[in-house]
């Protein structure tokens, strides 16, 4: 799928939008020491950055196939 390499700017935008976020969410949570809704919100926040570093990676991986013996 060469969709994420065709689109540069709707990838970058992206990008942006959820590493911002999950940094917010990130400190949102770590303020609210003790208390388990900062756990979810920073839980939140790590997926969110996790899901940037997919989106990054997805023009890179190799198309799937079958695997050559």
């Amino acid at each position: 799928m060469n969709f994420w390499k065709e689109h540069t700017a709707l990838r970058a935008v992206l990008m942006l939008a959820a590493f911002i976020g999950g940094f917010a969410l990130l400190i949102c949570g770590w303020k609210q020491t003790g208390q388990l809704g900062g756990l979810g919100l920073m839980l939140l926040g790590v997926a969110l950055l996790l899901g940037t570093l997919a989106l990054y990676n997805k023009p890179f991986e190799e198309p799937r196939g079958r695997k050559r013996r």
